[in-house]
């Protein structure tokens, strides 16, 4: 039986994709195969030696340490595209807050005073602070073109606008997804001179921090509104407030209050809802659980952020031996030489990098015995070997 433990409470839905039968699920179990988490923070665990995979019902990996789990061999797994309805429908209605400026406008309608007639009055006199624009003809410039950045760009063309992407690393699936009037921008740079509304949608790393700084934003053109769904540090928030106060930005919509933004007049912060309906929670967790069993049950390696993606069908018959490593020389070659040794044959393989480490699956014709198992271990570059 497989031990699965839960940082987080995750839907029932997903969860229901782990059968009783074979796994044990909850939030005190000991000496885990694999950990489910959603929100909680992963940095500050000492994780068991038992762990083999973590998996996160969601997109970003902030709160899990990748690294050093990449080095014990453990893939880390994400549920994207999961969400990518959720997150896009909040983009949508953020370009519309700005562009209508309903917040300001609400905020005033609830502040009338007197009676209806006053109130009236009031709103023919006020309501000339809140012109807004329309959508048709002005120009969004989408940074990030994965599962949600497709779908924005998407549903923007859909609403008469214009659309630049930019995303160097957009994979072909991405691609294939990606309507052909998206106009692809040439850099950086170039998007954000081009467009009225920028909204970003990356991960958050070293090259992202501070993507939307102040020199970019000196580019946009004037009354441009820039839209934050993804992460925080994404945005420079001083430079952005420095821009709003300049008049060259018109409005700043994002999923991350803080002390300097909440109060800002032009600012729309929300309590970070991008993945928050029932819908997106039940995918996220689904999509998780079912990438977490399969890798326990047949090795297989699907929407890792840190191992490359390796699906190997099963060869009736055979033992399965699962092995991550470091991405070095000769490392099939030490491993078959083991299997070979043992009087092992090899009736399938298969072997995948990406970056500083790779993955291996073979089958093979007979058992595999503990001895071998530790004899593989010990090869210098293997990071963790097991039969499934």
């Amino acid at each position: 039986m497989y031990r699965i433990l839960t940082l987080n409470n995750l839907s029932a839905r997903g969860l229901e994709r782990l059968p009783r039968e074979r796994f044990q699920v909850g939030p005190d179990v000991a000496s885990p195969d694999a950990i489910l988490v959603r929100s909680a923070d992963m940095h500050a665990l000492e994780l068991p030696p038992s762990v083999l995979a973590v998996g996160r019902a969601g997109a970003g990996v902030n709160n899990i340490p990748v690294a050093a789990l990449s080095k014990r061999g453990v893939p880390v797994f994400n549920a994207p595209g999961a969400n990518a309805n959720a997150v896009k429908e909040l983009v949508l209605a953020g370009l519309l807050l700005a562009a209508r400026n309903i917040c300001p406008a609400w905020s005033f309608a609830r502040g009338l005073t007197g009676d209806d007639e006053a109130i009236d009055e009031a709103v023919e006199q006020g309501k000339k602070k809140f012109v807004g624009f329309e959508l048709p003809g002005r120009t969004l410039g989408v940074v990030g073109l994965g599962a949600i950045g497709v779908e924005v760009a998407n549903s923007a063309l859909a609403l008469g606008m214009k659309v630049l992407g930019y995303d160097p690393q957009i994979t072909v699936r991405r691609a294939w997804q990606l309507s052909s009037s998206v106009e692809q921008a040439l850099s950086l740079d170039d998007l954000f001179g081009r467009s009225d509304v920028v909204s970003v949608h990356v991960p958050l790393n070293g090259e992202t921090r501070g993507l939307v700084s102040e020199a970019r934003l000196r580019l946009m053109r004037k009354g441009g509104v820039v839209l934050n769904f993804a992460r925080a540090p994404i945005v420079d928030a001083g430079a952005v407030i420095a821009a709003l106060d300049a008049g060259q930005l018109r409005a700043y919509v994002c999923d991350f209050p803080s002390n300097a933004l909440k109060g800002h007049p032009q600012v729309v912060t929300l309590p970070h809802l991008g993945a928050s309906t029932l819908e997106a929670e039940e995918n996220c967790a689904i999509m998780v659980a079912d990438t977490v069993r399969d890798y326990l049950e047949n090795g297989n390696v699907r929407h890792s952020v840190n191992y490359p993606e390796a699906i190997l069908p099963r060869v009736a018959g055979t033992t399965r031996l699962a092995i991550a490593n470091s991405n070095v020389p000769n490392m099939v070659g030490q491993i078959s030489t083991c299997l070979a040794s043992a009087g092992l044959n090899i009736a399938d393989l298969l072997n995948k990098s990406s970056g500083e480490y790779a993955y291996t699956l073979i089958d093979t014709d007979g058992a595999v015995g503990e001895e071998l198992i530790a004899r593989i271990r010990h090869i210098q570059g293997v990071l963790s070997a097991r039969v499934v």
